[in-house]
């Protein structure tokens, strides 16, 4: 009996040990083993088979071994993808079965709340849990994430064993398993290219869906053309402010990026040694790796009293009036400054890419014809590379106009419209943080308010991506 116990308690202790470890993780660990064991296996009997049959196969010892790897690992991910949706579901709905009736009641926005609190406790660690109760709740939750794990896990292992045996099973000599590996990877890439698919269509009807929700209670007119932004207490929701603290902050990030980008790829690519062209690019595209957290913290700590000492400065002059410019601590210049900056690599090394891939007879032709070379720049080379040019352009205001750390760290809160960059301004993206870290019940105009926002800057970045799209079409037809 003692004996019987303890093998329960340490199946109980393995299962919920399966809750307890990252999902991602213990997949990791599944399917290398498998594809490892597969991979293997399948190598070794193509060996074994050309020995036997004393000739070569018909296709490579690895390609048999990458299709036992593939007919192994498909149906695992396959799997593994099912257990990652239902986990969640499963679990819940069977620990609500199980709560007394004062919480199973509940409301369904109150009960996923507490559930969500056990879903972190379960994450954090059971013991953080100070409610007795809260603590029990937990550590069955963790038993239900382990039971469905492991039936998931058994079934996923289960799947790949008989992919294993499938493809041992037809691995002959003369077998056509090169033709079975290509349409097999064939199938992957389908699969990726439908998945980019999917969700930018998940994306989007997640948008569209909440936005209709927001428009059922706010008029499209007033959101669209209101001049009075006040969400947060649910009054009004004019939107212009917000779009025109967007414009402001693009057009200053512009008004930087792009002179400086096209300047720097001119000269890396027409000016520049191959010695100083290796050094300047590396050291501008490092720009790009960045985080926009850091390029935050380097406007509100440097840009930032920068703008307002300059602007405090400009205000003393004797014949400038009072108080011309607000020389705010936060404000839409310092902002759109480090904007600009970050904006810099994206034109530089596209506008750098377009103008290197002139063909070199255009520029023989200008020197022939006794152009010198600024001409040769100025009426060859921008003629025959501006929709790139301009492709590249309008792919860093798409950038620019969806950046959020920044605008929401540097340019302020204040939804208004004024004419002084100096002055602190919000946009669509901070207003989104905003709304969203503060309500996530998306059960009121508040909170539903920053997917008709997200909705208009989809919107506008992608006018923005098919433009640059259409000015490259005209580029590849501008050569044929």
């Amino acid at each position: 009996m003692d004996k019987e116990q303890t093998g329960v308690e340490w199946i109980s202790g393995v299962i919920q040990s399966l809750g307890e470890m990252p999902f991602g993780w213990l997949s990791f660990v599944l399917l290398s083993g498998m594809g490892i064991a597969a991979f293997t296996t399948a190598r070794i009997r193509a060996f074994e088979l050309s020995a036997a049959a004393k000739r070569p196969l018909r296709a490579h010892p690895n390609t048999h071994a990458v299709f036992a790897l593939l007919a192994c690992l498909l149906p695992i991910v396959a799997a593994l993808l099912v257990l990652s949706f239902v986990d969640g579901p499963i679990e819940r709905r069977a620990l609500v079965a199980e709560l007394p009736a004062r919480l199973s009641e509940l409301p369904m926005v109150d009960l996923d709340r507490y559930l969500d609190g056990l879903d972190r406790a379960s994450v954090s660690g059971p013991g953080q849990q100070v409610d007795v109760f809260d603590r029990a709740a937990t550590d069955r939750l963790l038993e239900l994430r382990g039971e469905v794990r492991a039936f998931g896990y058994l079934f996923a292992l289960l799947a790949g064993a008989a992919g294993i045996f499938f493809a041992l099973r037809i691995q002959t000599v003369d077998a056509p398993v090169r033709r079975y590996v290509e349409r097999g990877v064939e199938i992957i890439l389908q699969a990726s290219a439908g998945l980019a698919v999917l969700v930018t269509l998940g994306i989007l009807a997640s948008l569209l869906v909440e936005s209709f929700r927001f428009f059922s209670t706010v008029s499209p007119i007033s959101f669209l053309f209101g001049l009075e932004w006040n969400a947060q207490s649910g009054r009004s929701f004019g939107a212009v402010p917000l779009f025109f603290g967007t414009l402001v902050v693009a057009v200053v990030a512009m008004c930087l990026a792009i002179p400086v980008g096209l300047f720097s790829a001119i000269y890396l690519s027409e000016y520049a040694r191959p010695s100083t062209r290796r050094l300047i690019k590396p050291a501008l595209e490092v720009l790009a790796g960045i985080p926009t957290v850091v390029y935050g913290f380097f406007a509100i700590v440097f840009m930032a009293p920068l703008v307002q000492w300059a602007a405090t400065a400009i205000n003393a002059l004797p014949f400038i009036p009072d108080n011309f410019l607000a020389a705010q601590p936060s404000s839409a210049l310092a902002a759109g400054l480090v904007l600009g900056i970050m904006t810099i690599p994206y034109i530089s090394s596209l506008v750098d890419d377009v103008l290197t891939a002139v063909p070199q007879e255009y520029r023989q032709a200008g020197y022939a014809l006794g152009s010198t070379q600024s001409e040769l720049i100025r009426n060859i080379l921008f003629p025959v590379a501006l929709p790139g040019i301009s492709a590249a352009i309008l792919l860093a205001v798409s950038r620019a106009v969806g950046e959020t750390m920044i605008v929401v760290m540097a340019a302020g809160q204040r939804p208004h419209i004024t004419a002084d960059v100096t002055s602190d301004m919000t946009t669509v993206t901070a207003q989104i943080v905003s709304l969203l870290t503060a309500d996530t019940a998306f059960d009121s105009a508040t909170t539903l308010s920053a997917f008709a926002l997200g909705a208009a800057l989809f919107a506008t970045t992608l006018f923005f991506n098919q433009a640059a799209l259409s000015v490259v079409r005209r580029m590849d037809l501008r050569h044929v």
